[in-house]
């Protein structure tokens, strides 16, 4: 199965335009492409594992990807998909968040050789000139289709700021840039970013002809995709600092049973006929299933060790056998304890399972804590010193929360 092909059979394409010669170009290893990642943390988390999964599988088929750091538009903020203002960010902020952009990017892309590029796009927006770019740019620009665009109308109701307003343009150009200056050719981006990828893909035809070829694909479910990098207790990131490598194996193993095969095709490269056959699987084996993906994708972000202490840590952690030293872990000190002993409730807020006392009392009455596989009844539980001795014990919040507690 050549490139393109395999892409649409793992579910990643959702639209392009000129799809023959899209398909021609990455089956033969042509196309220059780009992906934009707006810098707006110091880590990567996995809304974005499916943009740099697809940038390693299009590399490795002898295509060149650039990594569009948005470091200028980044201090306007796209209103894609929100319903509010994004937070305004200085340069000394937004240059501490490519950085580390780039360190993780490098598990992913090989930039060795110049086999792949990472820009960012402050080089040319932040030296722009206003009245010039009116007149270079804004004239190729119809209001009436802007504002008729998704990602605006959105916004409409609760108010568009003009600064936001210009994203679609600086997004645009963008791709006339690198067109220009790297030989860029094609774009890829979420189902959200349709919109403003069009705008580039006219920009650059009307620009510089309509021989230009300018090529626009979006993923699907890339919406979703950046869903997958919230949970309720907040985003899972790529940075081992954040989000420790059990905590990432955890996040993949507890997948909803509907979409474990999904994640398998999307974001593992795993041969599809594998994953093809697990899709017969039923009952205890999607458990296996997520175990797979969890493995996989924590193996490609921390490597084989750490997914391998992950899943031995994992495995011990459901069956009562085997080490717990790989996974997260908190240790109380002597201040912890009042006179002797702590209750249930600070043991939740201070490992930091709950956020606070009134949300972890929350939690016991509700039936959701259990220290040791022994579900916690009272409030009042307390435990001293000595029951943390050894290996600790094991405290569970809901499904998915756990940590090992031990004291000094």
């Amino acid at each position: 199965m050549n490139c393109y092909e395999e892409l649409v059979a793992r579910g990643l394409i959702a639209q392009v335009t000129n799809e023959e010669e899209i398909k021609k170009m990455v089956n033969e290893g042509k196309a220059t492409f780009y992906i934009g990642f707006d810098p707006t943390a110091d880590s990567l988390h996995v809304g974005h594992f499916m943009a740099l999964c697809l940038m390693k599988r299009l590399q490795m088929a002898g295509n060149k990807p650039i990594a569009l750091i948005g470091g200028g538009t980044g201090m306007i903020g796209d209103p894609s998909g929100r319903t509010d203002m994004r937070k305004m960010m200085t340069p000394e902020m937004i240059q501490h968040n490519c950085d580390c952009f780039k360190e993780q990017m490098s598990r992913f892309i090989d930039f060795s050789d110049g086999k792949a590029l990472m820009v960012n796009n402050a080089e040319w927006l932040l030296k722009l000139n206003y009245v010039e770019l009116l007149r270079e740019v804004g004239a190729c620009f119809s209001v009436n289709n802007m504002l008729r665009a998704e990602c605006y109308k959105q916004r409409m109701e609760k108010g568009l700021s003009f600064l936001e307003f210009n994203y679609m343009i600086m997004q645009s150009y963008d791709f006339y840039m690198l067109y220009q200056k790297y030989g860029c050719n094609m774009q890829f981006g979420g189902d959200d970013q349709w919109s403003n990828m069009l705008g580039g893909t006219e920009l650059i035809r009307r620009k510089l002809g309509k021989d230009a070829h300018a090529m626009t694909i979006t993923l699907l479910l890339n919406s979703e995709g950046k869903k997958m990098g919230k949970t309720q207790s907040g985003a899972v990131w790529l940075d081992p600092n954040k989000t420790t490598p059990f905590e990432f194996y955890q996040y993949w193993r507890n997948v909803a049973d509907a979409d474990v095969l999904k994640c398998l095709r999307m974001l593992t490269f795993l041969p599809l006929e594998q994953i093809d056959e697990m899709d017969k699987w039923e009952g205890s084996q999607l458990n296996t299933a997520k175990e797979i993906l969890a493995y996989e994708l924590t193996k490609l972000v921390h490597g084989e060790e750490e997914a391998k202490k992950a899943q031995t840590a994992a495995r011990a952690l459901f069956s009562g056998q085997g080490s717990l030293e790989n996974m997260p872990s908190f240790t109380l000190t002597d201040a912890d304890f009042n006179e002797g002993s702590i209750d249930i409730l600070a043991v939740l807020q201070k490992s930091g399972l709950a956020p606070t006392r009134s949300e972890a009392r929350r939690n016991v009455e509700q039936g959701g804590v259990s220290v040791n596989g022994e579900p916690v009844k009272e409030i009042k539980t307390a435990y001293t010193k000595a029951d943390f001795a050894g290996d600790g014990m094991v405290v569970k919040r809901g499904k998915k929360k756990f940590m090992k507690v031990t004291a000094e």
